[in-house]
């Protein structure tokens, strides 16, 4: 990106790794890592009860537009869940691995994800966040998250990367049918591990999903509510993810700083309260959860009082920015990297105009 005046770029040649040892020695004393059960069984709890909440109100509104309004609220419960399976998938509920895929998979499964090829990808994006080539959340796709990228664009990201920023929402909103077809798609990877499992609790959501539909709406109805749902679903998604790193410098090649400097200045944390925390499920911390994955989401807010200030100590950008900010920050980003598309563009026009007519 060309311009991120909040954040420096990570230094070329990185200090060790020991300043992650200092901070994980405060953190861990302070007891921040330690497990909670008792709040994810409340959360948990909570959010089963809405999701068996939401269905029955579907059934019980039946033929009727008033489902709409119950489409909306499912799309708010399915990305409690989704925020849930993230959690899950971190270690932060269960600390031995079978506990945690099988109630990980459960999760996957009341949403339609697929959690096996989600976790990988997830596992690869915390490892290398907002690095061109290994972090696949900044993979070029339909949008292009940098210059170099938008210079390499063709066809569908080439015509899509010109106006991208004013199109981001209208494609987030998409992002629930995306993660359908990626879970899909991730099960032809014959290194998925309990793939024949995956597949069946995938194909058994959407058998179980679409009968309910158009078993109780007629077509017409049904399909309102599945694009309602979805894309609302879709949208809330997207909305929770976009402004941990969208925006912030991207690496590429041999750029890779230390563990702690690799975290931070790749996040953007968002400001807010108690709402915040729980739209946002805790990952409005996005730096505390960036460097300290398994910890339990309720003591991010803890946790980032030392991060912080252990940053303004080694001199570490830190970066907090309001909700609306952290959103202007994602547009101007796209817009600051979709330029040469609209660049060579112009110049195709201007060239084409001096020609004349033949």
């Amino acid at each position: 990106m060309s311009t991120h005046t909040a954040v420096r770029p990570p230094p070329q040649q990185p200090p060790t790794g020991s300043d992650f040892a200092g901070l994980s020695k405060l953190v861990s004393e302070a007891g921040l890592m330690a497990r909670r059960p008792g709040y994810y069984v409340l959360r948990i709890s909570a959010v089963a009860l809405v999701y068996v909440g939401g269905w029955t109100a579907f059934f019980l509104v039946g033929a009727s537009w008033w489902t709409l309004a119950v489409a909306a609220f499912l799309a708010l419960v399915f990305g409690q869940v989704a925020l849930v399976a993230h959690d899950i998938a971190h270690r932060q509920v269960f600390r031995l691995r079978r506990a945690s895929g099988i109630s990980g998979r459960i999760a996957g499964a009341s949403i339609g994800m697929g959690y096996g090829w989600w976790q990988d990808k997830h596992t690869r994006h915390h490892a290398n966040p907002n690095h061109a080539e290994l972090d696949p959340d900044v993979a070029p796709d339909i949008i292009v998250w940098s210059q170099d990228q938008a210079r390499a664009a063709t066809g569908l990201a080439r015509f899509i990367g010109r106006s991208q920023a004013w199109l981001f929402f209208p494609l987030i909103a998409l992002e629930g049918f995306n993660l359908h077809v990626a879970g899909v798609r991730g099960l032809w990877n014959r290194s998925l591990k309990h793939r024949t499992l995956e597949g069946a609790l995938l194909i058994g959501h959407f058998v179980l999903y679409l009968t309910a539909l158009f078993l109780v709406l007629p077509p017409g109805m049904a399909f309102a509510f599945l694009a309602v749902h979805q894309c609302l679903f879709g949208l809330y998604l997207g909305s929770a993810f976009a402004p941990n790193h969208k925006g912030m410098p991207i690496l590429s090649g041999k750029d890779r700083p230390d563990f702690l400097r690799r975290q931070v200045l790749t996040s953007r944390n968002v400001r807010g309260g108690w709402f915040v925390d729980l739209a946002l499920g805790g990952l409005n911390y996005q730096i505390e959860h960036h460097l300290f994955p398994s910890m339990p989401s309720p003591h991010l807010r803890r946790a980032q009082v030392v991060v912080r200030r252990y940053c303004e100590e080694l001199g570490v950008d830190y970066l907090e920015s309001g909700f609306v900010d952290s959103y202007r920050q994602v547009l101007r980003s796209l817009h600051e990297a979709g330029a040469p598309i609209r660049e060579s563009r112009a110049a195709a026009a201007a060239a084409a105009r001096a020609a004349g007519p033949a």
